[in-house]
């Protein structure tokens, strides 16, 4: 089972890829980062997003959803951004986070390709 930089480096191959972070929810730290730039800080999005996840996870729980969030889509002007929770008993509490380009990524694409670096991924 690949390891985190090695799952990092395969999410940096999607097309349209921006950056990729490997985040833990609790303190919204990057475990892990490729990619970005210095226009696009992966730290600052990585702890920014643990708030959308966070977000997220309140709601379901006040409307008792009884579900799993498999990712979540933030749809830009010019970028896709994809979070996926790892569901994997050591991945508990971390999540993956994607920024793709929109007109270099198939979405469809990315996010098949993101499920398996998450389902092969062994932290």
């Amino acid at each position: 089972m690949p390891d985190m930089d090695v799952a990092l480096k395969d999410a940096m191959q999607i097309d349209g890829a921006i950056g990729v972070a490997l985040v833990d929810r609790s303190s919204g730290m990057a475990l892990g980062v490729a990619g970005g730039d210095r226009n696009f800080d992966l730290t600052v999005a990585a702890a920014a997003n643990t708030e959308v996840v966070r977000a997220k996870l309140r709601t379901m729980e006040m409307l008792g959803l009884r579900e799993s969030i498999e990712d979540v889509l933030i749809t830009l002007d010019s970028q896709y951004h994809l979070i996926r929770p790892l569901t994997g008993r050591s991945g508990q509490g971390l999540f993956l986070y994607l920024a793709l380009y929109k007109e270099r990524a198939n979405l469809a694409l990315a996010r098949h390709q993101l499920k398996r670096i998450e389902s092969n991924l062994d932290i």
